[in-house]
């Protein structure tokens, strides 16, 4: 009985040590994100225009948003090859190892021909410098109804593309590009 007792004190020591390890747990996504890198798309179309481009950080990811005046409805944001400018097709030159062309099926202008949407620097919508995951983010112009842009990111990553209402009768097209697999 005296040696049980000593062979458990000394497991329970080495339990409590970590000299002794749980077995390997399962792999878990990073952050819990299961988004894939597949083309994500809605084909409406939308009646409200582009009117900002912004970009931000977060833990897990980073983000890019076009606001738009009115509901969203539609987009594609799928990883290409090269970006084209709509209506030329010429390229657009970006920085990063992998490139997202987002798609917005809204025009970034009125019914009268009017920019909503006119950046001052087309090559440099939004300062992403010491992003994880964003390199650049471009305009790649606005033509029959669509606007798109160009991200250059670091690799071939995750991402998600969800809309939001608001602020007031606004609306957001939201992309978001993980950090790691």
């Amino acid at each position: 009985m005296k040696k049980f007792r000593v062979w458990l004190v000394a497991i329970l020591m080495a339990v409590g040590s970590g000299l002794v390890a749980p077995g390997p747990a399962a792999a878990t996504p990073y952050c819990g994100l299961v988004w894939g890198s597949l083309m994500k798309t809605d084909a409406a179309m939308s009646q409200a225009q582009v009117t900002n481009v912004r970009t931000g950080q977060h833990y897990c990811f980073d983000r890019l948003v076009l606001d738009l005046n009115g509901p969203v409805a539609g987009y594609t944001v799928r990883y290409v090859p090269q970006v084209t400018q709509d209506g030329s097709g010429f390229p657009v030159p970006l920085r990063g190892q992998a490139f997202l062309q987002v798609t917005a099926n809204a025009p970034a202008y009125d019914e009268n021909g009017n920019a909503t949407y006119k950046p001052a620097e087309p090559k440099e919508l939004s300062n992403v410098s010491g992003y994880q995951t964003f390199r650049q983010v471009a305009w790649a112009g606005s033509y029959e109804g669509y606007s798109s842009l160009g991200l250059g990111v670091r690799a071939r990553l995750p991402f998600r593309v969800f809309t939001l209402d608001g602020p007031a009768a606004g609306s957001r097209l939201v992309v978001d590009v993980a950090h790691f697999w």
